[in-house]
């Protein structure tokens, strides 16, 4: 039975890769007057550090996790820091429709921690 922070690991490595990984791909939206290439540059330089928490995360998850589960927690926690992005830094409201949606993409990702009662 893996302990507490085995479990919990991945899942606070993932939270940070992800902040990482919002910022490089989304943050640039508010300089839209910096030029194209020092955009990139800038975004793979941050994207560097995503890596360095992402990879880690992956490695340590699957201990204790399948790569369903953590390709599942990775993409539930993107949505949940997406949306806090979003309307904190971008400053771009989010509207029930936002949130429905994401509520949906979550119940459906709830279903991958379920045991099977087959197999494909």
């Amino acid at each position: 039975m893996p302990n507490l922070s085995n479990l919990l690991a991945p899942i606070f490595l993932l939270i940070a890769s992800n902040v990482f990984m919002t910022f490089a791909w989304y943050g640039h939206l508010r300089f839209k007057g910096t030029a194209l290439w020092l955009v990139i540059l800038i975004s793979w330089g941050i994207a560097l550090f995503e890596y360095c928490l992402a990879v880690p995360a992956n490695r340590l998850g699957s201990a204790v996790y399948s790569t369903a589960q953590l390709k599942t927690m990775q993409e539930v926690i993107t949505l949940v820091v997406f949306a806090a992005f979003s309307v904190l830094y971008l400053k771009e409201p989010l509207g029930w429709n936002h949130a429905l949606g994401f509520a949906l993409i979550v119940a459906g990702a709830a279903l991958i921690f379920k045991p099977a009662a087959f197999h494909l």
